[in-house]
């Protein structure tokens, strides 16, 4: 693979990711398969799911219940090997409350730990698995109060 096509890659990948971010933010579900495969497995800590649609009601199970959010992706280290490659890059994620501006947020920092594969789409996750480090603020911004967080 010559060093051109690496790069080329490796940018591929991070504006994967760039673009995982702003489909989050802008709430945009029908194209989160910009940047998964449809049969990706997946892990945020609650434990394996498979599929976009799985991870589809798992990104909406928290932000549809919260107002704006910001991801903020950054450190990202890609490692390729042809057709396949392996990012690791953090992540911090703020949440607002829903309708009120001035009021709770709630923000999480950690890391993805991704599994890329190229297809004929380009490259598209087919695992990702998010480790958390640290939560901060008011958990009852993006979890159900009946899930007994507050």
């Amino acid at each position: 693979m010559s060093e051109i096509q690496i790069l080329l890659d490796e940018r591929e990948i991070s504006r994967g990711l760039s673009r995982f971010a702003r489909v989050l933010d802008r709430k945009q579900w029908e194209e989160l398969s910009d940047v998964f495969a449809h049969d990706l497995a997946f892990n945020y800590g609650m434990g394996e799911e498979v599929g976009i649609a799985a991870l589809e009601r798992n990104m909406r199970r928290y932000l549809d219940r919260c107002g704006p959010t910001q991801h903020l992706i950054g450190s990202v280290v890609i490692d390729l090997d042809g057709d396949a490659a392996v990012s690791r890059a953090y992540v911090q994620a703020r949440h607002q409350r829903n309708d009120d501006p001035l009021g709770a947020i709630f923000d999480s920092t950690g890391e993805y730990l991704d599994h890329w594969q190229r297809n004929a789409e380009g490259w598209r996750i087919v695992r990702r698995d998010a480790e958390w480090f640290l939560h901060a603020g008011d958990p009852a911004v993006i979890f159900a109060e009946s899930a007994g967080l507050r």
